[in-house]
């Protein structure tokens, strides 16, 4: 099954009259097809404001002329660099969250596009600001763990797609050709010019925990299983695990309804079809 269409043809598109969806790009890996839908559907379900939800899909972007580098031993997914498309995608205009397929949104998505709105604007992206460094030598199923400086701050950015220095950085030629410790530790912007997101939105199975005293400001809005999520067999009983699980099952059951719905529409439409000929 195919995810939903990745809307390449409005790359570089001029902006419209009225008001228009909050974007929100997801990278896509062709494993974790679940996650993807699962993660699109935690959006959806409990954002406020409308949301166009977007998937980067490598091949797409391939065949679109948009991505051409190949798959180096280091890159853990399919949207490793593809990810630094996004204001490229998003037509250099507003701004666009990107996120990791492996994210589950437990609150309102309309809260980072308020922050969004409403930061400075010589910030060329937002994220949060980890200090993380992982204890394990792979992840997902069987990936290479890497280490490196500001580890897990491009898993979710909120890109200011207009900033003059995301203009003129992340171009499909630079996010096919640079390095990758170019683009993941954001080395094309000045240190003033990456702001901040509270760590819950970001939050890393594993990682972060919970402060009892204060749970408010620390319980996650967005959880992040980025050494591997319930998916994968390895990490079926990881923390946070029950949430996930309950999100994909009613993400099924969605669609088995459909499903349902849909074969009903065409036993009767055939049914009709049938009578006409009859009569």
């Amino acid at each position: 099954m195919s995810p939903t269409p990745s809307h390449l043809a409005g790359a570089g598109a001029v902006a419209v009259a009225g008001p228009e969806p909050f974007r929100v790009f997801v990278g896509y890996d062709s494993r974790e097809d679940i996650a993807y839908r699962v993660c699109r559907r935690s959006l959806l379900r409990r954002s406020s404001i409308p949301l166009d939800v977007i998937p980067i899909v490598q091949q797409e972007l391939r065949e679109a002329g948009l991505y051409w580098r190949e798959r180096g031993p280091t890159e853990s997914t399919e949207f490793s660099f593809t990810r630094f498309l996004t204001p490229h995608l998003a037509g250099y205009r507003g701004w666009a969250l990107f996120v990791d397929c492996d994210f589950l949104f437990v609150a309102d998505v309309a809260d980072l596009a308020r922050l969004a709105a409403s930061a400075d604007p010589r910030h060329a992206v937002l994220c949060v600001h980890h200090d993380y460094t992982p204890t394990e030598a792979t992840k997902m199923d069987g990936a290479v763990q890497t280490v490196y400086p500001r580890k897990n701050w491009s898993s979710m950015v909120l890109f200011n797609c207009g900033h003059s220095k995301n203009r003129a950085a992340l171009t499909p030629e630079a996010v096919s050709t640079r390095s990758g410790a170019y683009l993941h530790r954001f080395m094309w912007l000045d240190d003033d010019e990456v702001g901040e997101v509270p760590f819950v939105w970001n939050f890393l199975v594993g990682h972060n925990k919970v402060d009892p005293a204060d749970e408010a400001a620390t319980a996650p809005r967005a959880i992040h299983y980025t050494s591997g999520g319930p998916w994968f067999e390895r990490y079926k009983d990881c923390e946070f695990a029950d949430l996930w699980v309950q999100e994909r099952d009613a993400y099924e059951a969605e669609e088995e309804k459909k499903k349902v719905e849909e074969e009903g529409v065409k036993a009767a439409v055939q049914m009709s079809s049938a009578v006409s000929v009859d009569a």
